[in-house]
């Protein structure tokens, strides 16, 4: 079996969730499963994107309280050389001076430079636009460190194709010794 991703999460894969799809009274086990990848090393977010989210209310004391200790810190030596090497890479592009500007201040690229210092995806629900010039998009500027990106689905399945891979070797290991 290879070895597991680090998934890195953005803002919004919380904050849609809990607005949509996942919200906490609809899927409750949703929060509790990230909680529990968190606790396996399997997932986690970086403090500048935990600081960020603010609505809704039930999303940030969740944060607070129950994933907390899967924000990691994005003051690592590696963390910041990629974070530079981001920055010079964006003023070198054709990005409006507004756009280069609020990417130097949003935690989207300490996310992008935190999850190529650990080898990890980015899970966002943003999407790709080579013809954006006016924001810098994380699915645009990974892509010149070579960090991969998927969405929550993507996340989700890959960490159930994990789990099943791992009840199929318990399986293996336990008929073997007779369970």
């Amino acid at each position: 079996m290879s070895s597991p991703t680090l998934y890195v999460l953005d803002a919004n894969v919380f904050i849609q969730a809990a607005k949509g799809y996942y919200a906490f009274d609809l899927a409750p086990k949703f929060w509790q499963q990230l909680v529990a990848y968190g606790a396996a090393g399997s997932l986690c977010t970086v403090d500048r994107i935990a600081a960020e989210i603010n609505y809704p209310a039930e999303l940030r004391t969740w944060v607070d309280s129950e994933f907390r200790p899967y924000v990691r810190d994005t003051d690592s030596t590696d963390t910041l050389a990629h974070y530079a090497t981001l920055m010079q890479w964006a003023q070198g592009q054709t990005f409006t001076p507004a756009a280069r500007q609020e990417f130097a201040t949003v935690p989207d690229a300490w996310l992008i430079a935190y999850a190529k210092g650990v080898g990890g995806t980015v899970v966002t629900h943003e999407t790709f636009d080579a013809n954006r010039r006016n924001r810098v998009k994380i699915p645009n500027a990974r892509q010149f460190l070579g960090v991969l990106v998927v969405d929550t689905y993507g996340m989700l399945r890959s960490l159930a194709q994990i789990l099943i891979q791992r009840f199929d070797v318990l399986r293996q290991q336990c008929a073997k010794h007779v369970c």
